[in-house]
């Protein structure tokens, strides 16, 4: 089990993804906790990697927790991601491992990997979402 914490932020009532390098499907910013960290740490470093953002710490809110098969990994593997909603501060943009900035809408939920989808329907339980997908 592949245990992440991810950002899901709504944009124009769409839910921005990312691509990384040498990936199919877009995933949420986010990914795995350093030893020590706690989840708040750990996204906010990870956001900040990834686009170059910093998350407003007293913002950030737990939305809930996706499970589903690990897109890349061997058959069998499963990832669980812990999802957080958050202000950020400062531009988006691409970085680190991540080569593309994508907004994307409820009816282009194959664009995801599949926590990333469940992530999708959790934004749409928010009121978060709605809209066509748009690069950034």
């Amino acid at each position: 089990m592949l245990d992440v914490v991810a950002w899901v932020h709504a944009v124009d009532g769409r839910m921005l993804a990312v691509r990384a390098r040498g990936r199919d499907l877009l995933y949420l910013p986010g990914g795995k906790r350093e030893p020590g960290e706690d989840d708040l740490t750990a996204v906010s470093r990870e956001v900040r990697e990834e686009l170059g953002v910093e998350l407003t710490p007293a913002s950030v809110r737990p939305l809930g927790v996706v499970e589903a098969p690990a897109h890349d990994q061997p058959d069998g593997v499963r990832v669980r991601m812990a999802c957080f909603a958050g202000v950020h501060t400062g531009l988006l943009a691409p970085s680190g491992e991540v080569d593309e900035v994508v907004l994307v809408g409820p009816d282009e939920r194959e664009l995801l990997a599949p926590a990333g989808r469940l992530a999708l329907d959790l934004a749409e339980r928010h009121h978060l979402l709605g809209g066509p997908a748009t690069t950034l």
